[in-house]
């Protein structure tokens, strides 16, 4: 398996696509219930499949992550050749950036002295997807890419 295997509430929204995929492995839905209930480690191993499947398509259209954390944000725009990172750290330790109260303070402050910003950008390895789904394990979240684009305006 090269991601992760989706979680059941995942598979469950996902089940038309299942059945297609199972489908097109021509494996009907009697099929299905007896692999699942006589050969689960067949069952185990198209559940893997199809969760890489879903995964390859999302990580090839995703564009932007985003990572919050109390003190740091960490913006990626997933470019064609490279991602870019726009991070931001808040000095104050009263301010937590998860909470909206937190969020309102950065949003008032982020021009003082209590917030610092770094940019970087890093060409991807031989796997453009997999680069990218390790900053989702990592805790990023795919985004319409909002914040990103509001600060490299700001920045730039």
């Amino acid at each position: 398996m090269k991601y992760a295997r989706l979680t059941k509430q995942q598979l469950e929204e996902l089940q038309p696509e299942f059945v297609n995929f199972l489908a097109s492995q021509t494996i009907t839905a009697e099929e299905w219930e007896t692999i699942k209930k006589e050969k689960l480690d067949v069952a185990e191993e198209e559940l893997d499949v199809f969760s890489d499947l879903i995964w390859e398509g999302v990580l090839t259209k995703v564009e932007y992550l985003e990572n919050v954390s109390a003190q740091q944000m960490h913006l990626f725009h997933l470019e064609e050749k490279e991602m870019k990172l726009l991070s931001v750290k808040v000095m104050n330790p009263d301010v937590d950036l998860t909470t909206s109260v937190g969020f309102a303070w950065f949003k008032k402050n982020w021009q003082s002295d209590f917030v610092e910003y770094l940019t970087a950008s890093k060409i991807y390895t031989e796997d453009k997807n997999l680069d990218k789904f390790n900053l989702i394990k990592q805790g990023a979240v795919i985004t319409k890419g909002d914040l990103y684009k509001w600060f490299d305006n700001v920045i730039s």
